[in-house]
């Protein structure tokens, strides 16, 4: 203050010694016109003090909520500065707040869309992705945008500055068939972000298609057999066997047994397509397979007494929860179980068991159930085994179709699991018998 001060009082100050020095001033009033002045200026000095403090203080606070100095600078030009920067400052906070709203509806937005949305930074890096993203891909989004064709379709729409299309083919977890567009945005998001990929899921139109082919290609060749089977006797009815009663009864209980194959193939082909379609999006119910296994066996009881055979159930009591679909987790039993008793040995033992997956090389590190089904017949060379899932593939085809198996069991079974993220093994030794297990991902809190 004494600087600012002696900087407003030093010119007049001085003009009043010069004239003093002339003689053009008397030296006591010279020297009380210096005083007035001097004091003038301390009192002004201390005023420009004040009125700058308050105006730093005023900008400091310029920020922050209610942060306005209510103080009334003395000086009217500082008045209407201090003024001005208020306004100012309450016009860009109001501005502010406009875009953190929008921010917070444009993240609300992104986060709440059904298809999967990822954003990228400039530098091509994932920058933030929404729920359906999360959810979807899980740690493998950047697995995703590393995809070959992604990745050229990202670089095309920076070059071109321009919306980008590409079909793209996930395999893991499962396999998935994915339209991604890239978008890249005329002006940055909130976030910076500077282009979008919306991630659009195609796989059950595609599957859809696979299917119909499938099913007319699978259907016309499974059923060509018993059809030929059920014109050929017919025929024979209508003719030779008109007016053989014992004939007649022979050919139509064999005309019974090819009709039940036929519906057979149709129902678990139908089964096979509904699985497949439903198969990119994994189950959400919570299974306890402790009161589901000992269901499904007794159900069994009236078969296995047919066959003279004998089941043992075993689930371990500390058996946690797995998140599945509990009707495709019985049909998957149903189906192991159906063929230990079509394939294994009459009067043999047939095993079900329920435990806590080993920690192991075999088997996924995180906390999983392993189911198996086991049999005592007489196993199956160890070169069948890599084709016993594929559809229709039989390794005795004779003894599979005499005992009424369609072929289709094991595919239905690899689709099940796949949908429920787990994985599946066969083990069989010629003389010994063989072993089917499933290991399925244990519910985690």
């Amino acid at each position: 203050m004494l600087r600012a001060a002696a900087a407003i009082a030093a010119t007049p100050v001085a003009v009043l010694l010069a004239l003093a020095g002339l003689g053009l001033a008397r030296l006591p009033a010279t020297l009380i016109a210096i005083a007035l002045v001097l004091l003038a200026a301390i009192v002004l000095a201390a005023i420009w003090s004040r009125d700058l403090a308050l105006l730093n203080e005023t900008l400091q606070r310029a920020g922050e909520e209610g942060g306005f100095a209510t103080r009334t600078p003395l000086l009217r030009p500082v008045a209407r500065l201090l003024a001005e920067i208020e306004r100012l400052s309450r016009t860009m906070a109001s501005r502010a707040a406009l875009l953190g709203q929008m921010r917070r509806a444009d993240e609300a937005i992104v986060e709440r869309l059904p298809d999967p949305l990822i954003v990228l930074a400039a530098d091509r890096s994932p920058r933030r992705a929404n729920a359906a993203a999360r959810k979807a891909f899980g740690a493998d989004i950047s697995a995703v945008l590393r995809h070959p064709q992604l990745r050229g379709a990202i670089d095309r729409a920076f070059a071109l500055n321009a919306s980008q299309q590409v079909g793209i083919s996930i395999p893991v977890p499962v396999p998935r068939e994915l339209q991604a567009t890239v978008i890249v945005m005329d002006a940055p998001l909130a976030d910076g972000g500077q282009a979008v990929i919306l991630l659009s899921d195609r796989t059950r139109e595609r599957a859809v298609e696979r299917t119909r082919a499938d099913f007319v290609a699978n259907a016309s060749h499974e059923l060509r057999t018993p059809l030929a089977s059920l014109i050929g006797f017919i025929e024979t009815l209508r003719g030779a066997a008109a007016d053989d009663p014992p004939a007649q009864q022979r050919f139509l209980s064999i005309m019974e047994e090819q009709a039940g194959r036929m519906n057979r193939i149709i129902d678990d082909l139908l089964s096979l397509s509904r699985i497949e379609l439903a198969e990119h999006q994994p189950p959400t119910d919570r299974v306890e397979l402790g009161a589901l296994l000992p269901r499904i066996a007794a159900g069994f009881e009236p078969r296995l007494a047919e066959r003279d055979a004998r089941l043992t159930l075993s689930v371990s009591p500390a058996l946690a929860p797995v998140t599945a679909d509990a009707d495709q987790l019985a049909q998957v039993l149903h189906n192991l179980l159906d063929n230990a008793l079509k394939y294994g040995r009459e009067g043999g033992a047939i095993g079900l068991a329920a435990v806590p997956a080993p920690a192991g090389d075999r088997w996924p590190a995180r906390p999983g159930i392993l189911l198996s089904v086991s049999d005592d017949g007489p196993g199956i060379p160890r070169e069948y085994l890599p084709r016993l899932t594929e559809r229709f593939y039989r390794v005795d085809t004779g003894r599979s179709r005499a005992v009424g198996g369609t072929g289709l069991g094991l595919a239905i079974v690899k689709h099940i699991v796949n949908r429920h993220r787990g994985q599946l093994a066969i083990e069989s030794e010629e003389g010994y018998g063989t072993t089917v297990s499933i290991w399925l991902p244990a519910e985690t809190h």
